[in-house]
């Protein structure tokens, strides 16, 4: 999946996004953080989540970035594959990139196996308002 100029300039500025996973019955939202790097989206969880134990299930997840403002809406939604990053050399690139970027990583820093990051793998995207 290909990213623009623009697309990519916005997911850079962004640090919130809703994740959306599939469990047995019903779609599951939330707010998290991310990053997007190289064509991937990647997002910090926990294992307890219901995010997490609807991906044990169903490796499948849509990301929507967005900014309201009347008449200037801006916004990516992507779906993809996900990939579990719990340890190895990308847990550490992309635990590098969250530290840099947010600071409650660097108040409450976790390690390999504690936590791991969601990789979304981009299978299709619309986005709006970047032109």
């Amino acid at each position: 999946m290909i990213f623009s100029k623009q697309e990519k300039k916005f997911l850079q500025s962004i640090e919130e996004a809703r994740i959306a996973t599939i469990g047995k019955k019903l779609p599951h939202v939330k707010p998290v953080s991310f990053v997007f790097k190289d064509g991937f989206f990647y997002i910090a969880t926990d294992y307890k989540t219901r995010t997490y134990k609807n991906l044990e299930q169903n490796l499948v997840a849509a990301i929507s970035i967005d900014v309201y403002r009347p008449g200037k809406h801006k916004a990516i939604l992507s779906q993809g594959k996900i990939k579990i990053i719990e340890k190895g050399p990308e847990f550490k690139k992309i635990y590098d990139v969250f530290f840099k970027k947010f600071d409650w990583v660097r108040r409450e820093p976790w390690t390999e196996g504690e936590a791991p990051f969601l990789k979304l793998v981009p299978i299709t995207k619309t986005s709006w308002g970047l032109a």
